[in-house]
């Protein structure tokens, strides 16, 4: 089954799942005055400030839960990728454990309802109102505000100083050419419509085998170049070989003869 877009493990889905979701609960079980629902929800005694009271305390349940569930897998979304059919099991599972916990609330709170009984009344309440806000707020996140650039894990290259400290980490084919400054490299890449450039404290041959990896080839000395990005290789007057990039405003990069023909090849 296709993945789900990264944008609903996002931060902002995050806070929409925690705030908005038992919002939602909340609004519609005051607002839509169901009365099988109240007699869950205060063991029958349907006495108005219980109501209240009870729903908020259920919809504070709600959002443990939701914290606990979403927040450690908002933190490592880079790391993982995940199917629809994983994600609508995993949404299942947190109506299902929000039951087990307001069940043993209302068990708690009123010794005359037991706790089996109030777990099999409290799902019927969640599968009942949850399934609404989930489906809006999941196509909302995924198709009005789509991913802008999916990125396999494979594709994306970690940048590590001397030390060994990870400092950036970006797609490879946004990467432009990366050029050494004494005891720095640069690396210039694109960021939207923007060029960008980011200054690393490491060595040309400290990345080699990670950018021979990502298909980012030496071109001279001090450079190396992605060949995704260049358009042509052309002489200047002088007999230098530089190699032109489709990207407006960006410098030509040289080619020293000794890797013209490689890149040549490859372009």
């Amino acid at each position: 089954m296709a993945k789900i877009p990264s944008s609903i493990l996002s931060v902002p889905a995050l806070l929409v799942h925690v705030i908005a979701i038992p919002l939602f609960f909340l609004g519609f079980v005051l607002l839509y005055d169901s009365q099988w629902i109240y007699e869950i929800i205060t063991a029958g005694s349907m006495d108005n400030d219980q109501i209240v009271f009870n729903t908020l305390m259920q919809m504070s349940i709600l959002i443990g839960i939701l914290c606990a569930s979403r927040i450690p897998v908002t933190v490592m979304r880079k790391n993982i990728s995940i199917s629809w059919w994983f994600y609508i099991c995993w949404s299942l599972l947190e109506l299902i454990v929000f039951s087990a916990f307001a069940a043993l609330y209302i068990a708690v709170t009123y010794g005359s309802y037991g706790y089996f009984p109030a777990v099999g009344d409290c799902f019927r309440i969640a599968i009942f109102v949850l399934p609404y806000p989930y489906l809006i707020f999941a196509l909302l996140i995924a198709y009005i505000r789509p991913d802008k650039h999916e990125v396999a894990e494979e594709d994306l290259v970690r940048f590590a100083d001397s030390t060994g400290r990870l400092k950036l980490v970006i797609a490879n084919d946004v990467i432009l050419y990366i050029e050494a400054q004494e005891n720095y490299i640069s690396i210039h890449y694109m960021e939207g419509e923007k060029m960008k450039e980011y200054s690393l404290r490491q060595s040309m041959r400290g990345i080699e085998e990670l950018m021979a990896k990502h298909g980012i080839i030496r071109c001279q000395r001090s450079y190396f170049v992605n060949p995704r990005h260049v358009k042509v290789l052309r002489r200047d007057k002088e007999g230098f070989i530089q190699a032109e990039l489709d990207v407006t405003g960006s410098k030509p990069v040289p080619v020293s003869p000794k890797y013209y023909e490689h890149l040549s090849e490859l372009l």
